[in-house]
Parts: C-alpha cells; sequence; structure tokens
C-alpha cells in the first residue's frame, strides 16, 4: 500500500529541516523533484528580489546579494542530499552523481536516473519509502 504523500511545501520544509545532510536512506520521485521545484522558485525569486534592489540602490542591491548568495548555499547540501538519496532509491550509488561532469551525455543519464521510479522492494539503502 503507498505511503501518503506529502504537499510541495511539506516536502521542501522536510528536505531542508529533518533530512538537511541526510545522505542516507531513499527518496521519493515526488520529494525529490517537489524539492527541486520549490528551490528553483526560492532561487529565482531571492535573484529577481536582488536585482530590483541593486537597481534601487546599491547598497541594498549589496544586501540582497548576500542573502541571495546565503539562501543558495544554505540549499545546496540538502539538494544533493535529496539527489543522492534519490539515487539510493533506484538502487544506484550516490557516486552516480559525478557522471554528470561528462559533457552533455552525463547531464542527460543522471537526469534519466532521477526520473526513473524507486524499486518496490528492499535495496541496500532500505525499504521503499514509497511501497513501505
Amino acid at each position: 500500500m503507498p505511503a501518503a504523500a506529502l504537499s510541495p511545501i511539506e516536502n521542501y520544509r522536510s528536505v531542508l529541516t529533518t533530512k538537511y545532510a541526510d545522505f542516507d536512506g531513499r527518496a521519493r520521485r515526488a520529494e525529490y523533484w517537489w524539492f527541486t521545484l520549490v528551490n528553483f522558485g526560492v532561487i529565482i525569486g531571492a535573484l529577481v528580489v536582488t536585482v530590483i534592489l541593486r537597481a534601487i540602490a546599491a547598497p541594498l542591491g549589496a544586501i540582497a546579494a548576500l542573502a541571495y548568495v546565503a539562501v543558495w548555499l544554505g540549499t545546496l547540501v540538502p539538494g544533493i542530499a535529496a539527489a543522492i538519496r534519490r539515487l539510493h532509491d533506484t538502487g544506484k550509488s550516490g557516486w552516480f552523481m559525478l557522471i554528470a561532469l561528462i559533457p552533455f551525455f552525463g547531464s542527460i543519464i543522471l537526469l534519466v536516473f532521477l526520473f526513473t521510479d524507486g524499486s518496490r522492494e528492499s535495496n541496500a539503502y532500505g525499504p521503499s519509502p514509497k511501497y513501505g
């Protein structure tokens, strides 16, 4: 029986708080992709605010730029952790993240891995978070 799904904001909050630097276990596609989508929106929003404040007043823009960098750095570790847990769900090691370093094709292969449904049964990284 599938586990209950969280809302996009609940996924985002969960990855940023309880799973901030948790590289163990598995992550459902919904957890990873909702986190990624909401995080993209937060980063773009922070960038837009930075550009607007920089256009209005340079000192405000400098402060906003520091806040933007803090937001970006603050979500870097949980983003990597969520991607590694997502790879674990498909039965792959987190080291497969490095495949993205191969120009062009590496990123496509990594995206395929991240979009692939996880295994229904337990694997080396734990029980399925979706099918429990």
